[in-house]
């Protein structure tokens, strides 16, 4: 019998979940990942997102037992005891796979249902950042510090990504309690520039897009049926 293969690294797969978490935020599962990364999400949507990629990792162990087993009774090999013994190892990994998405889905039902709530009665009256707000604030999240100019004393924000952000702005902001700075470290050498959690909620809720209904969501090579599987 040729070796098992070994399963490919966790990716971002579908799972059963997905169109609530991209209708709540109104973002894709790829942005959504791609914002906790970079420190824009509020802890609430952070905790969920996490939630998801341990969803999304048992998904993946789900699909790869899938494929083994249909691998194993496609004809390929000879009927031997052989054969029947790892069938049959194949079907409990599966079944253990499934139990773990399964148990994953439910962290991310535990994470997701206060999110939807809150979405839902918070709505209507979301304040929206302005374009440039939302520009300043999401150039802030991926780090930023402020630097003052030794000979002309003028100071501005320099963020990693190379964007420059006026000093005015930042004060609006810092006024609006949505950034603050780190007051340990001198201006001259550059001084670390942070968004605040009313910052990154802010910022959020300002780049969602409401959604009336949950958007469908397309079929994805290396995707699985949701439907536990049945134990022997």
């Amino acid at each position: 019998m040729p070796p098992e293969p070994t399963p490919a690294p966790a990716r971002r797969v579908v799972s059963p979940l997905d169109h609530r978490l991209e209708a709540v935020t109104g973002h894709d599962i790829d942005t959504l990942w791609a914002y906790r990364d970079r420190g824009v999400l509020d802890e609430p949507h952070a905790h969920l997102v996490d939630q998801h990629r341990e969803l999304a990792k048992t998904q993946t162990g789900v699909t790869f037992y899938l494929r083994l087993l249909n691998r194993l009774s496609s004809g390929e090999f000879d009927v031997d005891d052989a054969l029947l013994t790892r069938i049959d190892r194949t079907v409990d990994q599966l079944e253990e796979a499934s139990d773990a998405r399964d148990a994953a889905a439910r962290q991310v039902l535990a994470a997701l249902e206060p999110i939807e709530a809150a979405a839902a009665a918070s709505a209507p009256d979301a304040k929206q950042l302005s374009t440039d707000d939302q520009a300043a604030l999401l150039a802030i999240a991926g780090g930023a510090k402020l630097y003052e100019h030794l000979l002309t004393g003028r100071m501005s924000v320099t963020a990693a990504s190379g964007t420059r952000i006026p000093h005015a702005k930042l004060q609006r902001l810092e006024d609006a309690g949505l950034v603050v700075r780190d007051p340990d470290h001198p201006v001259h050498a550059g001084q670390p520039v942070a968004l605040t959690g009313a910052g990154r909620a802010a910022l959020f809720a300002a780049r969602r897009t409401p959604t009336t209904q949950a958007p469908k969501v397309p079929a994805r090579p290396g995707t699985s049926p949701s439907t536990p599987t049945q134990r022997r």
